[in-house]
């Protein structure tokens, strides 16, 4: 018996591959399916089936190019309606792969299709369950993400039942595989292990605990941020389906030439950098949007950029492929292809550049006495800025920069000071701000992190901060 997970760290998501005696299963791949089709090749199986926990809103999922690859079947859960050929599990039903036999059990409540798949090993004992969003580790999958016309309290009820009724009756040794970890927006505060135990959550979280119902929904359903834009637009994709990233690739990587891409840029197509934030202050083409791959570059690519414009591409030397993947794993695929020679074709060719000023942190806590035009822009979450900020800063998340009306709120006239926590959200906003029209910026290096070391920084600490 193999059960494998594959994690990947910039989404938060977790795929499982599963395999005995000559055949194989994959639960919630990822749109890049080569790695599947290689385990498979590796154990000497064949893939049987693809298990779909349920339809993710946070990625698009390999479900259709993994099923064209290998003539696996598709499998969701009960109360699923999707526009391809799939099967429609009952509650119950049991899937045989190899030796192993996968047990569907049907848990609305994070979505009404929700279903977890239960393992049962070579001997017939349950080894492990498969939960998708349904349950994480600490935590469980937000209930206010489109489920037709229900509330999340109603959808919250459902989750109660199929917790207590599917999950909680679990052997206390079965091993809990979730489709996601730390990080995540699907959930309110994911904990940092990627796999436990149903002993382990029974004990430690808050929504496997004896409580009523009526508790249970208001505690599920309070504190959710407004999810990321991009989310009804992927669950809508792995429903409806969507196109072979075969084709994606084939469109995306195309060289252009300087002309050739400013022509694109000219004509409406967005400029996307992603090369690391230390190489973008430094220089880049102008109105570029800087999302760096060495960060959650999925997730802002997703939050960030429109669906219905192209896009073209800066990248370093050879990540060009690495980018067009990533950006088609949130089902960004209007890619007209990337600047050949990168940057440096561009500043060689004479062209226009801009560029991001970077401050450290000493230098603004030398300026804010004596600067009556400066303004701080902390641009981490809500709750980031309440745990402590600088004081007199403006809290603007960047999930909400693009919004016309938060940039409003921002003095046309101020000595820019932008942070983050780190220092890759920063660049990211700067760069928001940049094409829109500001210009007197300062990016402040190593974030909040840093600049509450600093001495005379004035820093709201958090007994106050939410005052």
């Amino acid at each position: 018996m193999i059960v494998e997970q594959l994690y990947t760290n910039c989404l938060s998501e977790a795929a499982y591959f599963i395999a005995d005696d000559g055949e194989a299963a994959v639960v919630d791949p990822l749109r890049d399916i080569e790695a599947y089709v290689d385990l498979a090749a590796k154990h000497n199986a064949k893939i049987k089936y693809i298990f779909e926990t349920h339809f993710h809103a946070d990625f698009v999922s390999g479900h259709l190019d993994l099923a064209r690859a290998t003539g696996a079947t598709i499998v969701y859960g009960p109360q699923t309606n999707a526009a391809f050929k799939f099967h429609l599990a009952t509650d119950g039903e049991i899937f045989s792969v190899g030796n192993l036999r996968l047990k569907a059990l049907h848990t609305p409540g994070h979505t009404l299709e929700s279903t977890c798949y239960l393992l049962f090993d070579e001997e017939g004992r349950e080894h492990c369950v498969f939960t998708g969003d349904t349950l994480f580790v600490g935590d469980v999958g937000r209930p206010d993400l489109f489920s037709g016309n229900l509330s999340k309290e109603q959808l919250a009820s459902m989750l109660y039942d199929s917790l207590n009724n599917k999950i909680r009756t679990l052997p206390d040794h079965v091993i809990v595989y979730p489709a996601h970890g730390p990080g995540s927006a699907c959930g309110k505060n994911l904990g940092k292990e990627t796999f436990s135990t149903i002993a382990t959550q029974k004990a430690t979280n808050y929504a496997l605990k004896e409580q009523s119902r009526e508790d249970f929904v208001t505690e599920v359903t309070s504190g959710l941020n407004t999810p990321p834009a991009y989310f009804p637009i992927n669950a809508q994709l792995n429903a409806q389906g969507y196109e072979s990233l075969d084709k994606v690739r084939a469109g995306a990587l195309q060289a252009l030439s300087v002309e050739a891409f400013e022509e694109k840029a000219k004509a409406g197509a967005w400029i996307l950098d992603s090369r690391p934030s230390s190489l973008f202050t430094e220089g880049f083409v102008p109105e570029s949007i800087s999302i760096g791959l060495d960060g959650r570059f999925a997730e802002w690519a997703g939050s960030l950029l429109p669906f219905d414009k192209e896009l073209v591409l800066v990248t370093e030397a050879g990540k060009e492929e690495e980018t067009v993947i990533r950006l088609a794993r949130v089902g960004l695929d209007k890619i007209a292809g990337y600047l050949d020679g990168g940057f440096d074709a561009w500043q060689q060719a004479g062209k226009t550049i801009d560029l991001i000023i970077d401050v450290e942190p000493e230098e603004l806590a030398m300026d804010i006495p004596f600067d009556n035009k400066l303004q701080v822009i902390d641009v981490r979450k809500p709750s980031e800025f309440e745990s402590g900020h600088v004081k007199g800063a403006e809290n603007i998340p960047l999930s909400e920069l693009g919004n016309p009306l938060h940039m409003a709120q921002i003095d046309d006239d101020a000595n820019l000071y932008v942070h983050c926590a780190g220092g890759y959200r920063s660049v990211i906003a700067c760069s928001l701000m940049k094409r829109e029209g500001f210009h007197n910026l300062r990016n402040v290096l190593g974030g909040f992190g840093k600049m509450k070391e600093v001495k005379g920084m004035p820093v709201v600490k958090p007994s106050a901060a939410g005052a």
